[in-house]
């Protein structure tokens, strides 16, 4: 009998009706009072007031939605493990790799400098070192070399991976030129690691070799405006001076643009290339060689004096010089010049200056 009415519980609750009491077997009988004085009256209580209605439809339905969580979450659990099953069977793999085996991408997105390695990397070095490689790198079959693979993303680690002696892991995955510069951009635009001379540097490779300037867009999540200055950047800066400074993780656009505008003049690469083969610019790290050349080509340089005009007699003899400086232009006469030829020459300039000012008027 105690099974039925778990059973009538349950189904009472699913079902959303109450729970009915069941009767009380063979109750025994009434016994029969003598009768007595009447008793003091109880004080009056009210009965308790009944539940409002719906209110165990409402706990029924809770249960019942609490249970449809649980077999969502299984079912959410199941697709995922489906997905992975596919990816599986799709050939997409995380591998032990030798990193030797691994070329870079046919596409840069890194620019490194010769000197000092910088600190964010030694870090990763470490990092690794301690605990081991946590975050994959893609790669796909090299098209161009068999039994090689190509990099879309995950240089640093890779070269990180290859300075500790270990093998790389890898999610091996076909993928054709636009999918592997998307899925490299992708990375480093969620990375947010790259600064904005790689991006430009990246962006102008990228149309370099062919690539529709809307995929380059969605490579790196910019705008039509912003691609437009990436370019502008990569255009105005010669490549050997941005590859002398490297990344300069702290100069943004602004001040890349600045320094593109003072590219143009022969002068400029030439004061460029004294700066970059300095001993003082190779021992500096990147954000720093960047302010050196910067600087460098921001400071003006005072022109020369223009050579002033000498006029001489027939003999050859240079009897005064003309200085034309500004809007002061003036007459020097060389020492030892006769006083005499002095004012005959000042009277003669007087005269033909009101002849020419007459003229004017």
């Amino acid at each position: 009998m105690v099974a039925g009415n778990r059973k009538n519980e349950l189904k009472a609750l699913f079902s959303g009706g109450s729970v009915a009491t069941p009767p009380v077997a063979n109750p025994a009988p009434a016994t029969v009072q003598p009768p007595s004085a009447p008793a003091a009256r109880a004080p009056e209580t009210k009965s308790a007031e009944p539940l409002p209605a719906g209110e165990g439809a409402r706990t029924a339905s809770g249960a019942i939605k609490a249970m449809g969580l649980s077999l969502g979450a299984i079912t959410r659990e199941a697709e995922e493990a489906r997905a992975l099953r596919q990816a599986l069977v799709d050939g997409e793999r995380i591998l032990s790799l030798d990193p030797a085996l691994i070329d870079s991408s046919f596409v840069e997105d890194r620019l490194a400098i010769d000197g000092p390695e910088e600190e964010d990397f030694l870090a990763l070095v470490e990092s690794i070192r301690e605990n081991g490689q946590q975050v994959p790198i893609l790669v796909r079959p090299n098209p161009a070399k068999e039994g090689r693979y190509q990099t879309a993303y995950g240089h640093r680690r890779l070269r990180a991976v290859a300075r500790l002696g270990l093998k790389v892991k890898a999610i091996v995955r076909l993928l054709t030129d636009d999918e592997l510069v998307l899925a490299q951009g992708k990375e480093n635009a969620e990375r947010r690691n790259l600064s904005f001379i790689e991006r430009a540097t990246f962006a102008a490779a990228l149309v370099a070799r062919g690539f529709d300037r809307k995929l380059v867009g969605e490579a790196l999540s910019v705008q039509k405006s912003e691609l437009s200055r990436l370019l502008q950047v990569a255009e105005g800066v010669p490549q050997h001076i941005v590859r002398a400074i490297g990344p300069a993780p702290k100069a943004g656009r602004d001040r890349w643009m600045s320094l593109a505008g003072l590219f143009g003049s022969e002068a400029a690469t030439a004061k460029s290339l004294d700066e970059i083969y300095s001993g003082r610019f190779r021992a500096a790290d990147s954000d720093q060689r960047f302010q050196m050349l910067f600087n460098r080509l921001s400071r003006r340089t005072r022109p020369e004096p223009a050579r002033p005009e000498e006029l001489k007699d027939a003999e050859g003899r240079v009897f005064a010089r003309l200085h034309r400086v500004g809007r002061s232009p003036r007459i020097e006469f060389a020492a030892g010049t006769d006083p005499a030829f002095v004012d005959e020459a000042v009277a003669l300039l007087a005269r033909h200056y009101n002849a020419f000012a007459a003229k004017r008027t």
